[in-house]
């Protein structure tokens, strides 16, 4: 299979991301999805095949999708309509987002549902994400085409890389499946602490702007770190025989 089918270490990557987010709980039913732009422009791209489960995507389920190609829903292995409305508009309008990635996770959606969404810097973590997202706060309904493209007009700042989709959930972009998923995981993370940290009722301690800028900073240049974590839980999957990678 590695021989005859394209961009396979790419598939592969996205297949191992699929199931992790699964095994995480970050997944919802059969919806969601990941898309990884396979040509200079961006605008074809691979997806997870329609309404199959994360746990269950293998590399070679992956389809190619043209965002320009108008009949892309029409053919045999057409995308859900809303993963084309969604990823086709961040591909063909925004040409720094090599992949995205969409998930309905519990704490980044109880975020998105808050009326201040934001996301105080009162960690490491949440450092990582200080002035780098975007709040979303015009949901329009389903994904579909014209939603999908008013979601990635907003991802004109390169340095923004986390859609905070109000009453929605979250959209990640980034330049990898490793530098993306790694952004992914640690968003729900962070959301997570603050969601717990305000189920407290105490004071947050939340950290001056320019300490939370020097974090997000280090943590940008900290060397491959996101390469390390995709090839650890590759290494993972391979040991306990998941067919992901076939």
């Amino acid at each position: 299979m590695r021989n005859t089918v394209d961009h396979w270490e790419e598939r592969v990557d996205l297949a191992a991301a699929f199931r992790w987010t699964a095994r995480l709980n970050m997944h919802e039913g059969v919806a969601n999805h990941f898309s990884l732009a396979i040509n200079d422009d961006g605008t074809r791209f691979l997806m997870n095949p329609n309404q199959v489960h994360f746990s269950r995507v293998k590399a070679s389920d992956m389809i190619v999708v043209d965002a320009n190609d108008p009949d892309t829903l029409k053919g045999a292995d057409a995308p859900d309509p809303t993963a084309w409305g969604l990823h086709g508009g961040i591909h063909r309008l925004v040409p720094h987002a090599r992949c995205a990635m969409h998930v309905h996770s519990t704490f980044a959606t109880v975020l998105a549902s808050l009326q201040d969404s934001r996301l105080p810097p009162i960690d490491q973590n949440c450092c990582t994400f200080f002035n780098r997202y975007v709040i979303d706060d015009g949901y329009g309904g389903l994904a579909f085409e014209d939603e999908g493209e008013r979601c990635a007009a907003q991802f004109s700042d390169p340095k923004k890389k986390v859609m905070i989709m109000g009453n929605h959930g979250v959209l990640v972009i980034g330049d990898t499946v490793a530098d993306t998923f790694n952004r992914m995981f640690y968003f729900e993370r962070s959301c997570e602490t603050y969601i717990r940290a305000l189920q407290t009722g105490q004071p947050l301690r939340v950290l001056p702007d320019d300490i939370a800028e020097k974090t997000a900073l280090e943590l940008e240049s900290y060397p491959e770190q996101d390469q390390r974590h995709l090839a650890e839980l590759k290494a993972i999957l391979d040991e306990e025989g998941s067919p992901y990678a076939s």
